[in-house]
C-alpha cells in the first residue's frame, strides 16, 4: 500500500523515490482512505485539496447593537439654520452643547414634542422633574440631551475609575433598555460619550467587561444593576444623574425595592440630579417621587389626551371562535408595513401562531421565556422590516418602538386598560397614521368598560360580514398535533367552555 501511494505523488508531482518518500510520510490514514474511495469509484485520481480553515467572527459585546453598515457620519462643518415655526420650540432656542445638537440634526429633528419643551429648560437648569407623559412622547431623548449637555459642559477632572458611571437610567424591561441606549449611541455620535447597557437574560461575564472602562451613563433593568453593585465591578457612589423611566411600570413589576437599594448607594437627593418618568401620576407614584426627588417640578404632557388623534381605533365584536377567520382576512386585505398582534396569554398566543402557520404565515413569537439573545434578534429584524408581523404578550408592549408599525391587532382584548394604551402607542409614532383593531369576543369586551372609562369616550363596535369570517384553504397540513394541555383545559379562565383534544 505504501509502495502504490508513493508511486501515486511521484507521478501526480514528479518527486524523486526520496523525495516522494519523505512527502508521503505526514499523510495521514483518513486521507489515504479517502484516495482509495475516489479510486475504486473509477474517477480521475486528484490530490484532495486541503479545508479552507473559517474566519473567525470579530468579537461582540452580547449586549452590543448590530455594526453599522457604514463608518459614522462626519461631524459638519456648522449647524443648520432652522426657520422658527408658531407654536412650536426650536431645539436650536435652548442652551444644549453644540455637540449634542449636532446630534439631534443628524437625526433629522428640528422642533421639540411638547414633552420635551416643557422638560429641557428646567433639567437643562439642573432641576428635578417628575413627568407624566406617554410612550413615543420624546421623553428619552429628553433626559439623553439634559445628561450629555451636563456632562460636556462639566467635564470630569482627574481620572477616572471603571464602573463608576456618571449617570444611571433605570428601565423596567429589557427591550426599553436597549432602545434607550440606542438612542443614547445615536444623540452622542458627536460627543465621544461612552454608553452602556446592561440587562437580565444575556451572558453575565461579557456584560461585566463592559463595565471595565469609564463610563458616562450606564443603562440597565434594576435585577441586573443590583448583581453588578453587590461586587467589585460597579461603583454607584458618583452618580450625578439618576433617570427613573416608566415608574408606573416598575411600581406594577415589584421593582420598587430593588429601586430603593439602588438610591441607597447613590448620593443623596439635592446631591443628585433626579429624573422620574411615569404615564401615571397618581398617588403611589408622587409618594415615590417626594422620597427620590428633591424640590421637584411637575410636569404633565398633554393629559387630557391619553391616545394620539394619528390612531384609528376599530372594535368588531366576534365570537370566539370566529377570530381566526376575521384575522386572516385583515391580514389578506389590509396594506402595511408591519403588524403587531397582542394577546393576553403565552399558550393563546402559541395556538394562534399554530394556525397561521397551517394558513400560510409563518409568524414569530414574542414572550418573557424566549432567551434574550433571541429575542433581540427577532426585533432588530421587525425594526428592519426582515420580519413584518410579530405576535406579542404585553411584555413587548413598552418594548417596541419602531415608527413604522402599521397595525396593532388586540386578538384579546388586555385586561389592564393601561396595557390598551400601551399596545395601541406601538402604532401612530412619529406623527405618522395608525390603525388599531380590537376583537371583542364574548368574554373579552368585559374589559371594554374600563378602557372607556381611563379614556372618558365611548366606543362603538361593528360586526364583520360572513365573507370576513370564512377560513381559506390550509396551506400546510401538519402531522403533528398542536399540544398545550393549558389551552385546552382553560376553562372559563380564559374565557370559553373546555377545548377537545386536538
Amino acid at each position: 500500500m505504501f509502495k502504490k501511494l508513493t508511486d501515486k505523488l511521484r507521478r501526480l508531482f514528479g518527486a524523486s523515490g526520496k523525495q516522494a518518500a519523505v512527502t508521503s510520510a505526514p499523510v495521514k490514514k483518513k486521507k489515504q482512505k479517502k484516495q482509495e474511495r475516489v479510486s475504486n469509484a473509477g474517477m480521475k485520481e486528484v490530490p484532495v485539496p486541503p479545508k479552507k480553515k473559517k474566519k473567525k467572527k470579530p468579537h461582540t459585546s452580547a449586549n452590543a447593537a448590530p455594526a453599522p453598515a457604514c463608518s459614522a457620519p462626519e461631524k459638519p462643518a456648522a449647524l443648520q439654520e432652522i426657520p422658527p415655526c408658531e407654536g412650536k420650540t426650536r431645539f436650536l432656542d435652548l442652551p444644549i452643547h453644540e455637540d449634542v445638537q449636532f446630534g439631534i440634526q443628524n437625526l433629522k429633528f428640528e422642533y421639540c414634542t411638547p414633552i420635551q419643551a416643557m422638560t429641557l429648560p428646567p433639567t437643562l437648569a439642573g432641576k428635578d422633574i417628575a413627568g407624566k407623559a406617554q410612550t413615543g412622547t420624546g421623553k428619552t431623548a429628553a433626559f439623553l440631551i439634559t445628561i450629555f449637555t451636563k456632562f460636556l459642559k462639566e467635564p470630569p477632572t482627574g481620572d477616572r475609575p471603571a464602573g463608576q458611571p456618571r449617570a444611571l437610567v433605570l428601565a423596567p424591561t429589557r427591550e426599553l433598555a436597549i432602545q434607550i441606549h440606542k438612542d443614547a449611541e445615536a444623540l452622542s455620535i458627536f460627543t465621544g460619550l461612552k454608553n452602556v447597557v446592561v440587562f437580565g437574560g444575556m451572558d453575565h461575564e461579557k456584560q461585566r467587561r463592559e463595565l471595565l472602562q469609564p463610563i458616562d451613563i450606564l443603562i440597565g433593568t434594576p435585577g441586573r444593576i443590583i448583581d453588578y453593585s453587590r461586587g467589585s465591578s460597579l461603583n454607584l457612589s458618583k452618580v450625578e444623574v439618576l433617570v427613573i423611566d416608566e415608574a408606573d411600570r416598575m411600581l406594577d413589576m415589584g421593582f420598587i425595592p430593588d429601586i430603593k437599594r439602588i438610591v441607597a448607594q447613590l448620593p443623596r437627593k439635592g446631591e443628585r440630579q433626579t429624573m422620574l418618568f411615569s404615564a401615571t401620576l397618581e398617588e403611589s407614584i408622587l409618594r415615590l417621587a417626594a422620597g427620590w426627588l428633591a424640590d421637584p417640578v411637575v410636569l404633565e404632557s398633554e393629559p387630557e389626551q391619553m391616545v394620539s388623534d394619528n390612531i384609528e381605533q376599530t372594535f368588531y365584536s366576534v365570537l370566539r371562535e370566529e377570530k381566526l377567520g376575521l384575522m386572516l382576512h385583515i391580514l389578506r386585505t389590509m396594506p402595511f408595513d408591519r403588524m403587531i398582534i397582542f394577546g393576553n396569554r403565552k399558550d393563546v398566543n402559541a395556538r394562534l401562531q399554530h394556525d397561521l402557520h397551517c394558513y400560510g404565515y409563518d409568524v414569530p413569537l414574542l414572550s418573557g421565556d424566549i432567551p434574550q439573545e433571541k429575542r433581540i434578534k427577532l426585533l432588530e429584524k421587525f425594526r428592519t422590516g426582515a420580519e413584518k408581523i410579530i405576535i406579542a404578550t404585553d411584555v413587548a408592549a413598552r418594548g417596541i418602538h419602531v415608527d413604522d408599525v402599521s397595525i396593532v391587532v388586540n386578538y384579546d382584548l388586555p385586561e389592564r386598560p393601561e396595557d390598551y394604551v400601551h399596545r395601541i402607542g406601538r402604532t401612530g409614532r412619529a406623527g405618522r397614521k395608525g390603525i388599531s383593531i380590537s376583537f371583542l369576543c364574548e368574554y373579552g369586551a368585559y374589559n371594554l368598560p374600563p378602557i372607556e372609562e381611563m379614556l372618558h369616550c365611548q366606543f362603538s363596535s361593528i360586526l364583520p360580514t360572513e365573507e370576513m369570517l370564512v377560513l381559506p384553504e390550509k396551506v400546510h397540513h401538519e402531522s403533528m398535533k398542536f399540544q398545550d394541555r393549558e389551552f385546552r383545559h382553560s376553562g372559563s379562565r380564559n374565557g370559553g367552555p373546555r377545548r377537545k383534544k386536538w
